[in-house]
């Protein structure tokens, strides 16, 4: 807006009409209907951009076939709001912290001594760089005077392993009320079709709704506007400032947008669609411009904004595909690449609205044995398997498996441990853990080696055995073979980060970092010093146990005098009894406020254990449910044992063909000496390989068809009565392990109000019996186990009860007596245990004016 505009006059001098009508003129121009421009202050445009508007809510309510999909994928955009991030910029003043104020005028004043002061400049650089940080390290963009508050806008990448860190960077999460019940958002769109992945969304309140990008699309940035406008006048559209209403809504017109503004009409609208398209194919406009027919609207859409997804596509003539074999073999030699074939008019990038003016194959071979004419197929796709998304494509065969499972994978799969990067053991995060011996699939898929994800694994290609045994494998528990775990099977590390702080108080008074004391004979004063090095710090390499000193820091009492001081000094708290950490590494460094900054790395190597969660790629979790020595776990006639066994069961409900597949096609692989492929849809273009050729496979090798083996019990000896379902399958351990969950206690601390146990495994707290349990104990007729866990180890108190009125009473300790506070008496008290939450509900009632009464009968047992 002009700055002239800006400018009010003193109110005393103007009309109050006047003041308002100029007002309302602000507000028609500026705010009404914002992005349709208003030049030399002719709101013409904006009239009747308003008609259209009002003409469509007419025709919906005489045809109800002309309604939009408000859910359909093109109507949105990937973008913050510019309005948003300007309004934060007006609104940082009052979000400050006094911290941030008190650090703003601390610059000030000395740019100003310096004789260097500079208000704009200072307000640029303080300013909005403040409120630039706080809003993305927060992620919470507050706008006060508008009330506006939009959390998660911005996230912290996760990263606890590879495939998590490249599904964050792919997620779409829109700003919708995620509480609200509704299935039209959460539903799977035709229109999200090759745009955004159909598996990878959370389950729980955001299912549907956050999202992922497909494998190979493209979010649009904003392209320069007027060559655009000036093109399309040139193609023959009409200018709608020289157009009278019945012009515009002719018969044979087409009302042309562009990036949401009407731009004029144009009576042959097909003829400029495609003048458009071979002007994109040639590299004249830029490749991410958009335009699309709308017949039943008689509009034509034109886009060049940014936020749009796109994807690429062979451009196909009358069915036959631009893209030949001379042109492949280019592209494997380095002769061409991606770009090349970009500008050379052989693929092109749609976006959604456009996608519905094409017809587009799955392959080039089976265009013309459908019904589908050959002449109107317009595309073919490069590749199916690029509907899915970076997460999906690591499950190989998906397309076999019931749909909910591998939505199960794409949450569990950000959840295996692995590597993350290979600068792992060189970083510092909060808390890694990485697998020891992470391999890549027997089993692989095309996007695995898109992605780099079989550089960076996260799991490990186990010997399962498809059988029940010994009881420990119901509800998918898996029986594990202890001698695979001595060799390594599922170990991980688990390094946790500690930060210590050795602070500047500014005028020479600082925090010290003491040696550890010894005594006159060299030993150490107190025993959890023994860690320390020479430096006061603890050392590297050192094994760190519960309440061990990792810095030995005393901290001044006064700041104004640096002589007396008091301990401050760090423990380690987090660890586990018997469990044994060390130091992986000590980082020290000084920040930018002159302070100094102690980092520990605490490492901790792990085996597996009962109760520890594993997955394979197929959303077939499971726990440990025992381990077993390997001289009782079966054998087959070559000798071969299996690392693990999987209940049967977990297959008929499930559905998971592709679990099957993957482990014949592994077992093939291992025998032939070679990686089998198993990507989505990929059977027809040899992406994937055939059942019937991994059974041939196997014939050839000494093995049966279906991958069954002949296999020994090893507690008899004896051969089993059935042939087993035996090979190799990728199986992933997750982050959720017991030693981080496990939780009991037998006494402790008490919440101070309820003197209830406290909650929680972070506060040393109880294990609530709730009322399931409860139920589950009167259902056994426990009643002496319900009074124990429901009183006696929880908040047991002796209460004075009348037993006249019913009212609690208090007890003199000077007479020994009871008294009732109604009765003004002593002489109908009981005694009578309760918990004392009960006690305190009832005080808490008699405060409301409701009065519970206890009515006691003689216990004649």
């Amino acid at each position: 807006m002009d700055a002239r505009a800006k400018y009010v006059p003193y109110a005393g001098s103007v009309n109050p009409e006047k003041r308002k009508e100029g007002r309302a003129k602000s507000i028609l121009t500026d705010s009404f209907l914002a992005h349709v421009p208003v030049k030399e202050g002719n709101l013409r445009p904006k009239c009747i951009y308003s008609a259209v508007m009002l003409r469509r809510m007419l025709d919906a309510v005489l045809n109800a076939d002309t309604f939009d999909d408000k859910d359909y994928v093109g109507n949105k955009r990937l973008e913050l709001s510019g309005q948003l991030v300007s309004l934060l910029f007006e609104d940082l003043f009052k979000t400050m912290n006094n911290q941030a104020v008190k650090g703003m005028r601390e610059a000030m004043a000395r740019s100003y001594r310096s004789g260097s002061f500079d208000f704009s400049r200072f307000i640029m650089t303080e300013i909005i760089t403040h409120g630039l940080e706080m809003a993305i390290s927060t992620g919470n963009w507050r706008i006060g005077r508008f009330k506006m508050d939009r959390p998660g806008i911005s996230q912290v990448l996760s990263r606890l392993s590879y495939i998590g860190a490249l599904g964050h960077m792919t997620r779409i999460t829109p700003q919708f009320e995620k509480t609200r019940k509704v299935s039209g958002p959460r539903a799977l769109q035709p229109s999200q079709w090759g745009m955004l992945c159909p598996c990878d969304t959370p389950e729980g309140e955001s299912c549907g709704l956050t999202k992922n990008l497909a494998l190979m699309t493209h979010v649009t940035t904003d392209e320069e506007e007027g060559p655009l406008i000036r093109l399309c006048y040139s193609l023959g559209v009409e200018d709608l400032a020289h157009l009278s209403g019945e012009e515009i809504h002719a018969k044979d017109s087409y009302l042309v947008f562009f990036n949401g503004a009407i731009l004029g009409k144009h009576t042959r609208p097909h003829i400029f669609a495609n003048a458009i398209r071979r002007l994109r194919r040639s590299g004249k406009i830029g490749e991410f411009v958009s335009i699309f027919v709308h017949e039943k609207q008689n509009c034509i859409y034109m886009a060049a904004d940014g936020g749009r997804v796109c994807r690429p596509l062979i451009i196909a003539d009358n069915g036959i595909s631009r893209v030949k074999d001379h042109h492949l073999k280019e592209l494997q030699v380095g002769f061409r690449n991606f770009d090349d074939f970009l500008h050379d008019g052989l693929i092109e990038y749609l976006d959604v609205n456009e996608h519905n003016n094409v017809l587009i194959a799955l392959y080039e071979h089976e265009v013309g044995t459908e019904k589908v004419d050959r002449s109107a197929i317009t595309h073919i796709e490069i590749e199916p398997l690029t509907i899915l998304g970076v997460v999906a494509g690591l499950i190989p065969y998906p397309h076999h498996n019931q749909s909910p499972r591998n939505t199960y994978q794409c949450a569990m799969g950000k959840q295996a441990m692995g590597n993350i990067a290979y600068n792992q053991l060189c970083r510092a995060d909060t808390l890694l853990y990485l697998l020891v011996y992470a391999q890549r699939p027997l089993l692989t898929t095309k996007t695995i080696e898109l992605v780099g994800y079989d550089k960076l694994g996260a799991g490990q290609n186990a010997t399962v055995a498809v059988m029940s045994y010994s009881g420990y494998d119901i509800e998918d528990a898996i029986v594990m073979n202890k001698s695979s775990l001595d060799r390594g099977f599922g170990r991980c590390i688990a390094l946790k980060k500690k930060i210590f702080v050795k602070d500047n108080y500014g005028g020479k008074v600082s925090d010290i970092i003491l040696a550890p004391q010894k005594d006159k004979d060299g030993a150490l004063i107190k025993q959890n010093m023994q860690i320390l090095d020479a430096d006061g710090i603890a050392a590297p390499g050192q094994i760190v146990r519960n309440y061990d000193m990792l810095l030995h820091k005393h901290s001044p009492v006064n700041l104004d005098k640096n002589a007396e001081t008091r301990d401050t000094s760090a423990f380690y708290k987090d660890g586990v009894e018997g469990e044994t950490t060390v130091i992986d590494r000590v980082i020290l460094y000084k920040d930018s406020n002159d302070k100094m900054p102690i980092k520990f790395i605490i490492r901790h190597t792990r085996r597996p254990e009962v109760g520890d969660k594993f997955s394979s790629r197929h959303g077939q979790k499971g726990v440990c449910g025992t381990i077993v020595q390997q001289e009782d776990f079966p054998f087959s006639e070559r000798g071969i044992c299996p690392d693990l066994i999987m209940n049967p069961h977990g297959f008929p409900s499930r559905m998971t063909i592709g679990k099957m597949i993957e482990l014949l096609g592994g077992k093939a692989g291992v025998s032939l000496g070679r990686f089998h492929y198993g990507s989505a849809f990929g059977e027809p273009s040899g992406h994937a390989d055939k059942v019937e050729d991994i059974s041939n496979v196997l014939i050839e090798r000494g093995f049966s068809y279906n991958g069954k083996d002949f296999l020994y019990s090893g507690i008899l000896g004896t051969p089993l009565q059935a042939y087993i379902f035996m090979g190799p399958i990728y199986y992933q351990k997750l982050k959720h392990m017991v030693l981080d969950k496990i939780h009991a206690r037998a006494n402790g601390q008490r919440v101070l109000l309820t003197r209830q146990p406290t909650e929680g495994r972070g506060k040393q707290g109880g294990l609530r019996l709730g009322e399931m349990e409860r139920d589950c104990l009167i259902a056994y007729g426990a009643s002496m186990l319900i009074y124990e866990r429901l009183m006696l180890s929880s908040d047991p108190y002796e209460v004075q009860v009348c037993q006249k009125c019913g009212l609690l009473g208090y007890y003199n300790k000077k007479l020994k007596k009871s008294f009732c506070s109604m009765c003004k008496n002593g002489e109908n008290m009981a005694t009578m245990k309760l918990p004392y939450a009960c006690k305190l509900l009832f005080q808490e009632l008699q405060s409301m004016n409701v009065v519970p009464r206890l009515k006691l009968t003689d216990n004649m047992l």
